[in-house]
């Protein structure tokens, strides 16, 4: 895999998605939505975006993001905003080009709510 697969995957799961998304929720969910609802004043759409970037962020600060994109694409999240590997940014073939190893990670280039 690469980062052109992980593109189309990408631009095929966005294409799949529709405005609205009929979500079935267990019990536990429900309650859950209806408790931050009345407690927070905020309608359940906004509480379900908010839950998602959550989700992406802490998924992200954790490196559970990157280790899956690892596994199933052979890229990391780094990897993927920037458009190259960091083979390609450092001019190695074997990941040691440039400095001797990968460059270093700019939090500034990540996601921002």
């Amino acid at each position: 895999m690469s980062l052109d697969d992980l593109d189309d995957a990408i631009t095929a799961e966005y294409g799949d998605l529709d405005d609205e998304i009929a979500v079935d929720f267990d019990r536990e969910t429900k309650h859950e939505l209806s408790l931050l609802a009345a407690a927070l004043g905020t309608d359940r759409d906004e509480l379900i975006r908010r839950g998602i970037h959550a989700l992406f962020r802490r998924t992200l600060d954790t490196g559970d993001l990157d280790f899956h994109l690892r596994q199933a694409f052979d890229v990391t999240y780094d990897e993927y905003l920037s458009g190259m590997t960091y083979d390609e940014m450092t001019g190695g073939a074997d990941g040691t080009g440039g400095a001797g190893g990968y460059p270093e990670r700019s939090d500034e280039r990540r996601y921002q709510q």
